[in-house]
């Protein structure tokens, strides 16, 4: 059972790189049409969103939600996977009604260098973060922080997925991602029939923590309905998958991708609360699930997240070479470009996870609140269609929600106390409740001076 799990990688990985057709063309590198320049069908365009959103990150948080808060904390976790419906309108609103072919560009227009400057720093972070964060779920999952194996299974799906990523860009992404969700989906289901034979997976082992408001999962459950209006514009894998099909495709994508993946979140994170209601004192979640699933579950529980973390790393990565050549144009636009950025992207990736990671992987869950500089955005300039929001709101919004996502990860790394002590979500919730607010505010203020400042103008004029 030893070599099981590298044996599954092994066999995963080889199947993805056969169906890595090389790209020679930008179009089906940066955009993931066919050789024949076809783009992307309902299902496979489906189940990429869908298996990129479940990373090995993901599922852990699921899970580990679900041990400590219960049923609760699992649906906290899920509700963030609404994103997939306000994505799907920020999409529509953004590409088909108004006619930008990227978040930059309708950026650019309202805000200047300066709309599309925060924001390309923002998502260059978290695609840096979901690189990091994948990377170390792998190791930890074969060995201890700092041993051989934890190296050497880090370093090797890291450069097998770079390989494959290489080979075929955006359209190498989404035919392997339609491969690992397939296995995904077949792996969870027999899980899941594993834990309904055990008999511990039961009504009673999934209320075992009642719904209390105050509670974090509930908490947290408040938060990610915050977060949701403004999380997705900021993830440029669900964005860039917004881009590549007609209307008609892309609408019903997202809407599949919503309730796909809420039921695999929820699944999953269902053997975190089972795990939960049957712990002993003292135990880990791995160690109550390896007692009452036993081996081979186990094995394909770390298979569930191999392959999650190998889907989301291709799927970054050729987000980040689309990031940097196609919409920032740091480099000249090429395939030869876009490889060498994925290299790039990879590299800081493994350099992160090797430099020490204790905060940095807490740094990975405060990406939610940086976003939410961008809900004012889609609520005024996007969806309210009001031209004239001056540049210091945006970056008065901006800042506020930098300096929010850094209390946050301050507080809840225990670096600092300056919220007192109530428990992590409940700050998470306040620091929400106060960006959202204040950035909604500072976009009406801006709104209402621009148009006072320019109505005596109007009124001089004469029929």
């Amino acid at each position: 059972m030893d070599y099981a799990l590298p044996g599954i990688v092994v066999t995963v990985a080889l199947f993805s790189m056969m169906l890595s057709s090389r790209a020679n063309s930008n179009h089906t590198f940066f955009n993931g049409l066919s050789a024949n320049g076809n783009p992307p069908g309902l299902w496979m365009l489906t189940l990429s969103q869908v298996t990129t959103w479940i990373f090995a990150r993901s599922l852990m948080n699921a899970a580990i939600l679900g041990y400590y808060y219960g049923i609760w904390g699992t649906l906290a976790y899920a509700a963030y996977y609404l994103s997939f419906l306000t994505g799907g309108m920020i999409i529509d609103s953004l590409r088909f009604k108004q006619g930008y072919d990227s978040i930059q560009a309708f950026l650019q227009v309202r805000f200047g260098a300066w709309g599309a400057g925060c924001y390309n720093v923002v998502v260059g972070l978290r695609l840096l973060s979901e690189v990091f964060a994948n990377l170390l779920v792998i190791g930890i999952l074969f060995g201890v922080t700092g041993s051989q194996s934890y190296a050497l299974s880090v370093i090797g799906l890291a450069l097998v997925t770079l390989f494959y990523s290489m080979i075929g860009g955006l359209h190498a992404s989404l035919r392997t991602d339609l491969l690992q969700m397939l296995l995904f989906i077949g792996i969870l289901l027999v899980l899941m029939l594993s834990a309904l034979v055990s008999g511990h997976l039961t009504l009673d082992a999934l209320t075992f923590k009642p719904f209390e408001i105050d509670q974090p999962g509930p908490v947290l459950m408040a938060v990610a309905l915050l977060q949701i209006w403004s999380y997705p514009m900021h993830d440029p894998v669900m964005m860039d998958r917004g881009f590549l099909s007609d209307r008609e495709t892309t609408r019903r994508s997202f809407l599949h991708a919503a309730w796909i993946s809420m039921l695999c979140i929820i699944l999953f994170g269902s053997l975190g609360v089972m795990a939960g209601a049957n712990a002993l004192a003292g135990d880990t979640m791995n160690q109550v699930l390896s007692r009452v699933l036993g081996e081979i579950p186990m094995l394909l529980f770390g298979a569930a997240l191999v392959i999650s973390a190998m889907s989301t790393l291709d799927s970054t990565l050729s987000s980040a070479s689309r990031l940097a050549v196609v919409n920032m144009r740091v480099i000249e636009p090429t395939v030869r470009n876009g490889r060498i950025t994925m290299a790039l992207f990879m590299l800081l990736g493994l350099l992160l996870v090797f430099a020490g990671n204790k905060d940095l992987f807490s740094a990975v869950a405060v990406s939610g609140t940086a976003s939410m500089y961008l809900a004012p955005v889609v609520f005024f300039s996007l969806w309210g269609g009001r031209e004239n929001i001056p540049l210091w709101s945006y970056l008065a919004t901006f800042v506020l929600a930098i300096t929010g996502a850094a209390l946050y990860f301050t507080e809840s790394a225990n670096h600092t106390q300056w919220l007192g002590d109530m428990h992590k979500y409940t700050k998470l919730l306040y620091i929400s409740i106060s960006v959202l607010g204040i950035g909604c505010l500072l976009f009406w203020v801006g709104d209402l001076l621009t148009n006072r400042r320019r109505s005596p103008v109007a009124s001089t004029v004469q029929p």
